[in-house]
């Protein structure tokens, strides 16, 4: 099997702009790419690697937690695979109930009980993580930096709220307090998340708008705030 970015993007459900973010980082390369046009293309092992990265995210595991925890020598994939199929089955019986739930309650049979195990599964298997890897300087040395993550989301959202009031200020994203909140915000990645590259943050400016649930959480802010960052990120680069 060997598909195109865009194939394999759908296969997946992430966006072709998630798939050119996880090869920047190196937490998902392509298996293949054409020297003479630069086209990405996936194979059955690109999969069973999104699988397990998707099952890890589930369990709200960082990108960098991930994949420190995919490249330890004693990591074992068909045992990932396993858990993610149990987690995604009781996570389809969660929402099918849910769905029955809002179908009776329109029909005003009042709201049905939901009864379902995908919190206490997927609280258990992280921890299970936690207990199997937690003693590794990889994963200490990702767990430092995300010690308090409610903060680092906090200040990142305070550098969001910024870029929101330069934008119903009307400040344009070429003029240079626009500028200086995109360093603001490559740096507060960097001090509580990861390096933030330029190539990386040039890549974050393309995801907040390609991908809705970036997007939707920026947009909290204000109406357009996503599209108004990812202008400011493309102008300061022309710089």
């Amino acid at each position: 099997m060997k598909m195109q970015i865009k194939e394999f993007a759908e296969l997946t459900g992430v966006s072709v702009r998630t798939l050119h973010y996880y090869d920047e980082i190196g937490l998902l390369k392509p298996s293949e790419v054409d020297a003479q046009n630069g086209y990405r293309f996936y194979d059955e092992k690109s999969l069973e690697r999104m699988q397990e990265i998707i099952f890890y995210r589930e369990l709200d595991f960082s990108l960098k937690t991930i994949a420190q925890i995919l490249s330890l020598p004693d990591y074992d994939k068909q045992q990932a695979l396993s858990r993610q199929r149990k987690l995604l089955l009781s996570k389809k019986e969660r929402l099918e109930q849910l769905i029955a739930a809002i179908d009776s309650a329109e029909k005003g049979e009042g709201f049905m009980k939901t009864n379902n195990d995908y919190e206490a599964l997927k609280n258990q298997y992280a921890q299970e993580v936690k207990q199997r890897w937690g003693n590794t300087d990889a994963y200490k040395e990702s767990q430092q930096r995300n010690t308090d993550l409610s903060k680092s989301a906090a200040l990142l959202d305070e550098v969001f709220e910024i870029f929101a009031e330069l934008n119903r200020s009307g400040i344009s994203p070429n003029d240079e307090p626009a500028k200086v909140q995109v360093e603001k915000l490559q740096q507060c990645i960097t001090d509580n998340f990861y390096t933030c590259t330029n190539e990386i943050l040039a890549g974050l400016g393309k995801m907040y708008i390609a991908d809705e649930r970036f997007k939707t959480n920026i947009d909290k802010h204000g109406e357009g705030t996503a599209e108004y960052i990812s202008a400011c990120i493309k102008s300061y680069f022309k710089k």
